[in-house]
């Protein structure tokens, strides 16, 4: 009795082999280059203290030099844990995930019927290569020079063709070949109109589907008919085809990962061929599909971090958004994905042919994390300016990170997408380039020389030090408020997200905390992160430790009001800050009524965040709002409205 056939072939598909023999063995690091699944170790099955017994990952098989014990996973456990062949077949099927089947007393009769299979494939693969040196194929010849691939390519490539009319049906026939065996290989079908047998492949140009192994599975058929509904067509499933579970140019793909060739995934049969030709050899691609949970595990089994370069049109970038999903619950350390996308229109092939290999280079060393495109499909062409939009964003990056089943992983995608996060709504931009003034001072010209124009005065007096040292101590305080509250902080996310820190080490902290929010013990985190001298630097500062929150840290509600109050005085002030700086830059000489709106505007948001302020020390004086000003500022902004048009005791404007 046997097991069903094709479950051992699926079984070592689904293993690494690595995994399998590192269980009981040490790796000679020295020796072993883990990244193309070429492994050394003492033999497990003798003594010995060099590193004898070799493993190769990419191909399922074990070798000692030493003792000559040679085999595949089952054979190493039946060795190693002293069992019987079905037991060994279970304890890897329970590592693989697979369920045993029940032994299949026709198992025998079934693989023989297989390798008879086989055999008739590679027969019609024969015919159709001679098909395409005929007449009837002199459209067929004409598309693939066209298509680059010399005579010498295309017999390296098995290319043949099926004829418009007979075809390998007849041919197979007329050899004596059981009609009923060309129908189970998908060759041929029956006709919905009763009219017998009939070719699946007509007038089509044929690329035969070989698996890992180098057996003839299967064909795919592209027409040679412009307008045909079908342009590219596969087998059926069959007993040798499952066309989610193979890849096409699978053998030579693995053998040039194996070499330290970079493994890339194409669309389709030309885009691989063309790959292939111009030096890109381990490449393979998917059959007809998207791709499938059993196609990325036979790549991870080729290499750890594939590149999928899928074509530059919608369809492509669909396609490639679609393996996010199946690959995310599959996702293991060192076991990823990354993307190379194609620019708009072009496929590969199209590529290579218009800019040459070193392009087609050149966008496989630039292909980007698969996390940098989950988060480009959940937010290109969208508009975050709501409260609400953004919390819709955020619930659906936290499902997807959720389908990671490794914690490590998961735990990595979530700070990266914080990172990104927090860069898409801070809404950091640089500075504009300032428009050259006629009369302004350069020190490197003129050293001697100042402009006391009215602009040059009102920014000397508008945007005073001062209020820059108090942004810098209203940031100290809120990070280490932060810090010893981690309870209350992610309240203040989007708030902490949109503070401009001007200090490098206040913003290494402000990243540090976005990327931990939520999280107990912050402190040991950044300290982790940052060493422990930034936090050390944080809380000596005089104001920090007299601030109620940091003296009281386990009051939440005490946290809540500090973080509140200076949030708002520190959006307040900057704010202030900015309008002044654009008033600035708009004052071409003549002040108008929105430009000095805005200014008053400013004023007034300063004057109500300032009510609050405890600075004992400071002059005050009373607005004609009613509200408590520091004389400073007051005189400050006094001076620049009289230089752009207003007298003092003159009218402002309201809002």
């Amino acid at each position: 009795m046997s097991l069903p056939p094709g479950f051992l072939d699926e079984l070592r598909n689904r293993l690494s082999l690595g995994q399998v023999v590192g269980r009981k063995v040490m790796w000679d690091t020295r020796k072993s280059n883990q990244g193309k699944g070429d492994l050394w170790a003492p033999c497990p099955f003798h003594q010995e203290k060099t590193a004898s017994f070799h493993v190769d990952d990419r191909k399922g098989f074990y070798y000692c030099f030493g003792c000559h014990a040679k085999g595949d996973a089952i054979s190493f456990v039946r060795e190693t844990e002293n069992v019987d062949f079905m037991e060994a077949v279970k304890i890897l099927a329970a590592e693989a995930g697979m369920p045993v089947p029940e032994r299949d007393p026709r198992a025998q009769e079934k693989a023989d019927a297989r390798t008879v299979l086989v055999d008739v494939m590679e027969q019609a693969v024969q015919y159709h290569r001679l098909q395409l040196q005929t007449g009837a194929a002199a459209a067929a010849r004409d598309y693939l020079e066209r298509r680059g691939l010399s005579a010498e390519a295309q017999a390296r490539w098995e290319i043949g063709f099926a004829p418009p009319n007979g075809g390998v049906l007849e041919q197979l026939s007329g050899k004596g070949i059981d009609q009923k065996l060309i129908v189970d290989a998908g060759l041929a079908a029956e006709s919905d109109r009763g009219n017998g047998l009939y070719n699946r492949f007509r007038d089509r140009i044929m690329f035969p589907i070989r698996d890992a192994r180098g057996r003839a599975i299967g064909f795919g058929g592209r027409a040679m008919d412009p307008n045909h509904p079908a342009k590219y067509y596969n087998s059926p499933e069959t007993a040798l085809f499952d066309k989610g579970r193979s890849l096409f140019n699978h053998g030579p793909a693995r053998e040039a990962a194996g070499k330290g060739k970079r493994l890339v995934v194409a669309e389709g049969y030309m885009d691989v061929i063309a790959l292939s030709e111009a030096g890109f050899t381990a490449t393979v691609a998917p059959l007809g599909t998207a791709i499938t949970e059993d196609q990325l595990r036979l790549l991870w089994r080729m290499a750890p971090e594939p590149v999928i370069a899928l074509d530059g049109d919608t369809a492509g970038l669909r396609a490639a958004m679609r393996v996010i999903d199946i690959a995310l619950p599959l996702l293991e350390a060192g076991q990823s994905l990354r993307f190379a996308l194609m620019p708009e229109g072009l496929d590969p092939d199209d590529l290579i042919k218009a800019q040459g290999a070193g392009a087609m280079q050149k966008l496989l060393d630039q292909a980007i994390p698969m996390v940098q495109l989950l988060w480009r499909r959940e937010t290109e062409g969208q508009t975050f300016d709501s409260p609400e939009r953004k919390a819709a964003l955020d619930k659906t990056l936290r499902e997807k990170i959720k389908l990671i089943q490794d914690p490590s992983i998961r735990n990595h995608y979530g700070q990266a997408i914080k990172d990104m996060r927090w860069a898409l709504f801070s809404n950091r931009k640089a500075a504009p380039a300032r428009k050259a003034r006629g009369g302004a001072w350069n020190p490197r010209q003129d050293p001697w020389k100042r402009d006391v124009s009215p602009v040059a005065a009102a920014r000397s007096s508008a945007l005073a030090t001062g209020g820059e040292d108090q942004d810098h101590l209203r940031e100290a305080v809120i990070l280490a408020t932060m810090i010893v509250a981690p309870a209350v902080a992610p309240e203040f996310e989007t708030a902490l997200e949109q503070m401009d820190s001007r200090d490098p080490m206040h913003r290494d902290l402000q990243v540090c905390l976005l990327r931990h929010l939520g999280t107990a013990d912050l402190r040991s985190l950044i300290m982790r992160d940052l060493g422990e001298a930034p936090l050390e630097k944080l809380f000596a500062q005089s104001h920090v430790a007299i601030s109620p929150a940091i003296r009281r840290g386990g009051d939440a509600e005490i946290a809540r009001l500090c973080l509140a109050e200076e949030f708002a005085k520190l959006n307040a002030r900057q704010g202030q800050a900015r309008e002044i700086e654009d008033a600035i830059e708009d004052l071409s000489g003549v002040a108008d009524e929105g430009l000095t709106w805005r200014l008053a505007e400013a004023t007034k948001a300063v004057d109500r965040a300032g009510r609050g302020d405890n600075d004992d020390r400071a002059e005050y004086a009373v607005g004609k709002n009613g509200a408590r000003v520091k004389k400073d500022e007051q005189s400050a902004f006094d001076q620049l409205l009289e230089q752009i048009g207003f007298a003092k005791g003159q009218e402002r404007p309201k809002s």
